[in-house]
């Protein structure tokens, strides 16, 4: 499967983005979906993750109650909704996938990984 993220740009402390992570193929609906982050100076990081019929997410601590994953299997899209963004969320966002059923939280599991989009937030 190929991946391409969208949706980056800059905005302000407080402001809202939603990412954009569409798929191509025919099967987007067997993948396990996740957002990944990279910003300078820092380790990767798993920000959100859903199962393949979306029943199951994942968030990290950083962002819970601020993003939502969600996804669109009949539009082979996955999305992350960014709210009360702050300037430490600063980063290059990944989308990769997973030819899973379940929930998959672990970096090294993911198989397919889209190109970065980023994500500028300014205090």
């Amino acid at each position: 499967v190929q991946l391409q993220a969208s949706g980056g740009g800059l905005v302000q402390a407080g402001g809202s983005l939603r990412l954009s992570c569409a798929a191509s193929g025919r099967t987007f609906s067997s993948y396990a979906m996740g957002w990944f982050r990279l910003a300078p100076g820092k380790e990767r990081e798993l920000v959100a993750a859903i199962s393949w019929s979306g029943d199951g997410t994942y968030y990290a601590d950083s962002v819970k109650g601020r993003f939502t994953i969600s996804r669109d299997n009949a539009k082979n899209t996955v999305y992350l909704q960014m709210n009360s963004l702050k300037p430490e969320d600063t980063a290059v966002y990944y989308c990769a996938a997973v030819h899973t059923t379940g929930l998959i939280t672990t970096p090294y599991e993911y198989d397919y990984w889209g190109q970065g989009t980023l994500v500028t937030v300014s205090s």
